[in-house]
Order: C-alpha cells, then structure tokens, then sequence
C-alpha cells in the first residue's frame, strides 16, 4: 500500500525521460560548453567521456539500484538497509544537498526566463558587442525585483509539476517538455553546423589537444561527470524507488547516461561553432552563456530567432532539473515525516524559495551579499551555497554511497538487487571492481583537490 500511496512510474520510456531530464540541466548547456572551452575543448571532451562511462555509469547504477530495491526515499532507503545505523545520514546529506542546490540553482534557470523574454522582445537582434551585453546582464542581475521575480516564477513552476505526483506531474511533464527540448536542440545543431565556423568550432571539440589539458582540468572532468548525472544527491536513489520491481535497471541506467551525454554533446555542438563564427574566445568562462553568447546572436542570420529558442532551450532544461531537486525533498518528507504531497511540496518549495532570495541578490554589484560576503574563500553568498551543497555535499555523499554498495551493503548483495528483475549486468565483475575501488577513490581524489583549492575547481 506504500508503493501505491507514493506513486510509481507508468512505463520505462516515462522513467527514462523523467531522469534523464533530472540530469539532463544548466550542466550540459551552460557548465559542460564553457568548461570544456576553459581546458582545450577535445582532450577534455574525451575525458569526460571516459569518466561518465568509468565512474557516472557504475555510480548511478548503484543508486539506482538502492532505491527499487527498498522502494524508498535516500533517507528512509539506508534506515531499510542498515536499521539501527548511522547510514540514513547519508541520504540526509542529500536532502540537505537537494535544499541548497535548488535554492540557488532555481536563480540562474530564472535568469534563463528572463533572456528568453529578452530574446522574444528583440533585445539580441540589434548591435551589441560585449561591453553592452555584459550591461545588460548587469541590469538584470542587479534589479532584486526582477530577480526575485525570477526566482519565484521557476520556483512555481517547479511546484505546480511536483505537487500532482510522479506519473500525473514529472512523468507527464517530462513527456512533454523532453522532446520538445530535443527538437529545439536538433534545430539549434542544424542551424550552428550551417555557420561558416562550423568545422573549426568542431574541430576544437572533437580533436584532443592534451598539451592543454590540466590537472585541473581532469579534475573539472570527473567533477562535470558527476555533477551532470545527477549522482550523489539523492535524486537517483529517490527517481529509482518509484521503479516497478522487475524494470531493467542496467538498461534503464545505460539509457539515462546516454542521453544526458548525448544532450552536452550536442549542447557544445551549439556553441562551438557558434563561438568560432562570431571569433569569440571559447575559453571565457561562467559568462559564456548570459554575455558572450548574448551578444553574438545578432551576428547570425535569424540571429533573434536562434536567442529565443536557445533560451527556451536552457529554460526547458533548468526545470527538469529543478523538478527532481525538489522531488527528492518531497520524498523525504512523505516517507519519513507522513505528510501529505500537497503539504510537502508548497511548504519545502516555499522554503527553498525563502532560501534562495539571498542568492538571487549576490549577482546584483555593490550588495552585502555580493561584495562584501567572504566565507570558505567565496566571495558572494551563492558562490559559498554552491561551494557547500554543490561541490562538497554531493562529492562526500557520493563517495559515501560507493563504500556503502562496495563494502556496507557488499556487491554480492547490490548486484542481487540490481538483478532482482531478472535482467542480468554484463561485466558484473567489472562492476564490482569499479563501485568498490576506482569510483570510492576518484571521488575522494575530487573532494581532496576541492577541499585544498578551495572548491573552486569545478
């Protein structure tokens, strides 16, 4: 009777898009681009790829196998594995993770909103170069009525889908939105590969240069590779405990993955060449996307036209993300708390809204906030928000959840739940190595370098 009173997901194909949109996010079209641009482009591609197949696979395997298998929320999911431990801090940590992330990730998909309104009125298609775009964002960025505005929009709307439960609210809305965002990404690459920069722009992403390649940019890799999964917030672990007993996990994991890589993929394929038509440097950082990108759309034939719908785009994306964030908050709250979806979904996305106007007045200049906020080596009050919850708290919660599958709950174990449906893992002894050892390890290493950089690495 708990099953049905939480709800469960009506078919593979509704799963798959509800989690792949999940991960799917700013992380692919905004983070992926811009940090690839930062460290060489193709080197760091190939990397990315190899740490998405080597340690974002098996990871996510994991959690995804922990929930179907207790059919619970990450908090109530380690109190049913391991009763009368202190595991079920472990998903706690991710629940703590899924407040502050959202509080502020909910700012910049609202900042998305708000170019997409821009791009509507025409604001991209006349001249401006980068001193004027950067105004721009300026102005936006430093009217709190506007932002917060922002903000409470994205937070709605994120509300209004989770409130109506998984089948009737994420699955139905992933339905809808997923291959709407496919089609604008399919329009947008067919449109950026016409361009004149075009080959150079894939020549960049596609040909690795590892004279270029950092530690810091392996260590970006491996930290885009996680962060873009989804993995080590509970989300996973909270979307798999909605999964009917006999769903192929390994297949629906391999399913997610490839789609989420393939969405960054095809986001670079935007705007690389995009960036190379326009002779922008790919290398310019965070503000690709609101100051870079903004101020070239007017260079391209139906330039406006391609604004809106890449703003759209990243809109589209933002709340299949935001939607999952909240969801696992939700979750904790109905499994451990008894309280209702309705009650559970106003009063956390309420909260999250409250927690996120300090967020939305850091990007304003010349704020408390912004300029004179100076904790953990952050100098905004975002910045410190996204260094804890988004940095720290998922490396920590995912390193946890690799020892907990290797050596608490034991392969053995995990793999019989994996495989609980009847559908076998190939290379389960690959697997096992993997989730046991090298992931543990490469999580940890992440965390370390953080830690001694301050954070500031990926």
């Amino acid at each position: 009777m708990a099953n049905v009173a939480r709800g469960n997901w009506n078919s593979r194909f509704g799963f798959i898009l509800a989690a792949a949109g999940s991960a799917i996010g700013l992380g692919n079209i905004w983070r992926f681009p811009y940090t690839a641009g930062e460290y060489g482009g193709g080197a760091f591609v190939l990397l990315y790829l190899i740490f998405v197949i080597v340690i974002g696979v098996p990871v996510l395997l994991s959690e995804l196998a922990i929930g179907r298998h207790t059919q619970q929320s990450p908090v109530s999911a380690f109190k049913k594995l391991v009763p009368n431990s202190k595991w079920w801090i472990v998903g706690f940590l991710g629940v703590l993770a899924g407040f502050g992330i959202l509080s502020f990730y909910a700012v910049i998909a609202g900042l998305t909103v708000g170019y997409a309104y821009l791009a509507m009125k025409g604001t991209f298609s006349g001249e401006i170069d980068a001193a004027k775009s950067a105004e721009i964002f300026g102005q936006i960025t430093g009217n709190p009525v506007w932002m917060i505005g922002l903000l409470a929009l994205f937070m709605l709307l994120t509300i209004l889908v989770v409130r109506r439960g998984i089948s009737g609210g994420i699955e139905k809305t992933a339905r809808l939105l997923m291959p709407v965002l496919l089609a604008f990404l399919v329009l947008l690459v067919v449109r950026a590969l016409t361009l004149p920069g075009a080959g150079e722009g894939l020549a960049f992403m596609f040909s690795p240069d590892f004279s270029k390649l950092t530690l810091d940019g392996v260590v970006s890799a491996l930290g885009q590779a996680l962060f873009s999964l989804s993995i080590g917030m509970g989300a996973m672990i909270t979307y798999g405990s909605y999964l009917p007993k006999d769903e192929n996990i390994p297949v629906s994991t391999v399913s997610v993955a490839m789609f989420d890589t393939g969405i960054a993929l095809l986001g670079g394929l935007i705007i690389f060449p995009t960036l190379f038509t326009a002779g922008a440097d790919p290398a310019a950082g965070p503000g690709l996307i609101f100051v870079v990108m903004a101020s070239i759309f007017n260079t391209l034939p139906l330039g406006n036209l391609v604004a809106v719908g890449f703003y759209v785009l990243l809109s589209i994306a933002a709340l299949t993300s935001t939607i999952s964030l909240l969801e696992v908050i939700v979750a904790y709250f109905v499994d451990e708390r008894g309280w209702s979806r309705e009650k559970s979904t106003w009063t956390v996305g309420l909260t999250c809204f409250a927690l996120g106007v300090p967020s939305a007045l850091a990007l304003g200049a010349n704020t408390f906030l912004s300029s004179e906020f100076h904790v953990f080596g952050q100098s905004d009050f975002l910045s410190v928000v996204d260094l804890v919850c988004g940095t720290y708290f998922l490396t920590i919660g995912a390193a946890l959840i690799c020892l907990f599958v290797g050596w608490k709950w034991g392969t053995a174990a995990a793999l019989e739940a994996i495989e609980g449906g009847g559908h076998r893992l190939p290379l389960a002894p690959i697997w096992k190595v993997l989730v046991s050892f090298i992931c543990p390890l490469a999580v940890a290493s992440l965390l370390v370098y953080a830690i001694a950089n301050g954070g500031g690495v990926w």
